[in-house]
């Protein structure tokens, strides 16, 4: 039987940790969470429940991700954020994995909780993730803060069990995040040469919403499912935007 390490990154998770460290026990031959310098009990949590516990400065999801693969002690890392958690379908399905280890990681399907409802549709689900890798054979890439775990060679392997996201208490949060997080995106696009246009930012909206509510049937999740897609439609209107916002700095600066 092989032995599996848990790599978890944290910023001020008190609310979700606990639930985190709890669903792992069972599976986990070590726990190393990788915190960024958290101010509330993230920490005291943490090193009470046993884990092995490292901070280090943040530089972005992908880069925290990275570093705490190699904080990680044995070859397979089952890699989670702090606000997910394993159900007991995935939970025994791991422990098979465990019994009997082949190929470079494994792969399963994520559903996401959004203010106390389970999300089935609006592109949210099946969210297939893979996050149970060979640590040698595997990185963090992407552009932030949207980071995937990437097999460097061979392919995954899929098994049962939903990984249960507990992502948004409330509407405001989710519309915060999205305001933080189309920023980094929009930096990070325009770095890479991405430009934007009044045409882009009036039709991107459009198409995002209509994928979502209407293709990928988000208006069977009720009134959750239409803010949802309205709030997706939202974060692609808020990236071009700031997109020619930073075009527009340029010209200025030149």
């Amino acid at each position: 039987m092989i032995k599996i390490s848990v790599a978890i990154i944290t910023f001020n998770e008190e609310d979700n940790i606990l639930r985190c460290l709890n669903s792992v026990a069972p599976i986990a031959d070590e726990i190393v969470v990788v915190d960024s310098f958290s101010t509330d009990r993230t920490p005291q949590i943490c090193q009470e429940f046993g884990v092995k516990f490292v901070q280090n400065h943040f530089k972005g999801h992908i880069e925290q991700k990275n570093f705490a693969l190699d904080q990680c002690q044995y070859d397979h890392v089952l890699s989670l954020d702090a606000d997910e958690a394993l159900s007991s379908e995935l939970t025994q399905s791991i422990d098979s994995v465990k019994k009997n280890w082949r190929g470079p990681g494994y792969s399963f399907n994520r559903l996401t909780n959004y203010v106390g409802h389970w999300v089935r549709h609006c592109g949210w689900y099946p969210d297939t993730k893979l996050r149970l890798v060979e640590k040698k054979r595997a990185s963090w890439v992407g552009v932030n803060p949207h980071d995937i775990l990437k097999l460097q060679q061979g392919s995954e392997q899929f098994i049962a069990g939903d990984l249960l996201h507990y992502s948004y208490k409330s509407i405001t949060a989710h519309i915060n995040q999205t305001n933080r997080f189309t920023t980094i995106a929009a930096k990070e696009a325009h770095a890479r040469g991405v430009r934007s246009s009044q045409f882009k930012i009036a039709s991107r909206p459009v198409l995002k919403f209509l994928r979502d509510y209407i293709w990928k049937r988000g208006f069977l999740d009720g009134r959750y499912g239409l803010i949802i897609c309205t709030i997706n439609a939202l974060s692609a209107f808020l990236k071009y935007s700031k997109i020619k916002e930073l075009e527009a700095q340029k010209s200025i600066e030149a």
